[in-house]
This record gives C-alpha cells, sequence and structure tokens, in this order.
C-alpha cells in the first residue's frame, strides 16, 4: 500500500505534493513501481499534529481520488480519514475504504456509513489523539500498558465487535496495532514480534511503521530523520510479513516489492511443503527454476 500524504506537516513527505497533477504522477509511479492499493490523507497523523478540518481534508484529497479513478487506475483506494463526511466524499470519488486511526471513535457515525456503503475499513489501535502524542523515542516516560501486546488485541477485538454490529461485513474490515502511536519503541517491537497474538482475532493485519522513528532507533541507535530511515524499514517490514502481517502501508513502494517478492515466496513455498508431501523428483509438483 503506497502512502500519498496531500498534507504540507506529513513528518516524511509533508508538502511533497502540493498539486492534484503530482500527486496523481506518484500513484501512478506507485502502481508501476508494483503498489496492490493506494492510501491518501489530507490531515497529518505525526505526533503534535493539529487537526484538520473536513472541508480541508476534502479539498485536499477528494481531486486527487476523481482524478486517478478518471484517469483508469484501478487499484484499491483507502482514504486516510477519522470524519465520514470526509470519507463519504472521498467514496462517492471512487475510493474503495477507509484507514481510520481513531477505529472509528472520533466520529460515531464513521461505521454506519461505512456499512450503507459497503466499503472497508481499517481499524487502528492508539492510546492517543495524535496531538497529544510524542515521538516513540521521545517519550521521558513509556506510555503505560501492563502487556502492550494484549491490550492492543483486546482494543481492536472490541472495535471489530462494534464495526460487525454495525453491518460492516468481516472481510471488509483490517486490524492495524498502530505502531508509532502511543507506544515506546520497546513497545512498538513486542508488537511487531508477538504479531501471532493479534493474528488470532482472524483478521488481515496492516503493518505500518515507514520511517517512523522506532525504525531509526533501532536500526541506527542514534537520533535520526526519516530520510535516513529507509533500510531499516525495509528490513523491519520484512520481518513483520515474516511475522504474520499481511499488508505493508510504505511510503518507498520499489525497495519494499524487491524485499517482499523473497519473501512471499518463501512463506507460499514454505505452506505448500507443510500442507502437501514431497513430491518426488520429476512428477511434475512443486516449484521448479
Amino acid at each position: 500500500m503506497a502512502i500519498l500524504n496531500a498534507t504540507p506537516d506529513s513528518f516524511h513527505d509533508g508538502g511533497c505534493l502540493p498539486t492534484v497533477d503530482l500527486a496523481c504522477r506518484f500513484a501512478h509511479e506507485a502502481v508501476r513501481d508494483g503498489a496492490d492499493a493506494l492510501d491518501i490523507g489530507g490531515e497529518s497523523t505525526r505526533p503534535g499534529a493539529e487537526p484538520v478540518s473536513p472541508e480541508d481534508q476534502i479539498r485536499r484529497t477528494v481531486p486527487i481520488v476523481r482524478a486517478l479513478r478518471e484517469a483508469g487506475l484501478s487499484i484499491p483506494i483507502t482514504i486516510d480519514t477519522t470524519r465520514r463526511e470526509v470519507a463519504a466524499a472521498a467514496l462517492d470519488a471512487g475510493a474503495d475504504a477507509v484507514n481510520d486511526v481513531s477505529a472509528g471513535r472520533d466520529d460515531p457515525g464513521m461505521f454506519d456509513l461505512v456499512a450503507r456503503r459497503g466499503a472497508g475499513i481499517i481499524l487502528m489501535h492508539r492510546l492517543t489523539d495524535p496531538s497529544r502524542d510524542r515521538f516513540s523515542d521521545r517519550y521521558d516516560t513509556p506510555p503505560a500498558y501492563r502487556d502492550v501486546v494484549g491490550e492492543v488485541r483486546e482494543f481492536l477485538s472490541q472495535r471489530v465487535r462494534e464495526a460487525l454490529s454495525a453491518g460492516i461485513r468481516p472481510d471488509s474490515i483490517c486490524i492495524d496495532p498502530g505502531l508509532g502511536f502511543g507506544k515506546s519503541v520497546e513497545q512498538n517491537m513486542e508488537l511487531i514480534r508477538r504479531t501471532d497474538e493479534l493474528a488470532t482475532i482472524g483478521l488481515p493485519i496492516l503493518s505500518a511503521l515507514s520511517r517512523k522513528s522506532f525504525v531509526g532507533r533501532v536500526s541506527l541507535e542514534r537520533d535520526s530523520h526519516p530520510s535516513e530511515r529507509l533500510l531499516g524499514t525495509v528490513g523491519l517490514s520484512v520481518v513483520h510479513v515474516m511475522a504474520g502481517a499481511a499488508i505493508v502501508r510504505v511510503h518507498d513502494v520499489r525497495p519494499h516489492v524487491e524485499a517482499l517478492r523473497p519473501v512471499t515466496f518463501f512463506l507460499s513455498a514454505a505452506s505448500n511443503h507443510n500442507t502437501n508431501s514431497l513430491s518426488r523428483p520429476g512428477d511434475g509438483h512443486g516449484v521448479s527454476g
């Protein structure tokens, strides 16, 4: 999933795509590089970011969605918002799903909208609003969890139940542990390490760690700028997929495609090996070449 931020203040790429034309060029390049989906947002959720009005979010994002559909782009598009007005306008313009970092808590009408439209939704865990949060490696005291994985799992399970009760189809829901949202470096790494426990919810897991501060802290072992975190991001994305994540939301499509192709090949081969008896040489089964 390629990230397209139509924002002036996102932590890595804010202000890089100030026009619809530039955003569309970026999107088409991402598809050529191998993106399977596109996530478009008009409000930064970096720590310290202030809320953006629904009107401004619509102004920033909906013309991009519409232009991409008019240009024939067919891959799924998600709208990154917590406001139903923005989601409705984006769905009208051709978006397929909503990426809601509040898991439907910021706007009680979000679940009803998604259910009525038959759209998809990504439900994410966060401990607090972005405006009151800090970067993962900048906490004076780590966020208080008894067990970060257990609490994130329980929260997501509860929000999934609410979504299902509102009429959203189970095959339209994806869950996101919210890496970087109200978690210390160590807590983020614990969530990645114990992905199998989140997978017991039974829904696809989104990995959204691209160029975040904890990535720089574990890969470079120092303060870092987002521009320095590509290799660490790719490495941890590989780890997260190996641990069970199904979708990676990234700024850099091509490096991830190249790194994850052999991973998916390996996982597929391992799955086939575990579910089928070993093939005899020359019997026509299995992967060759």
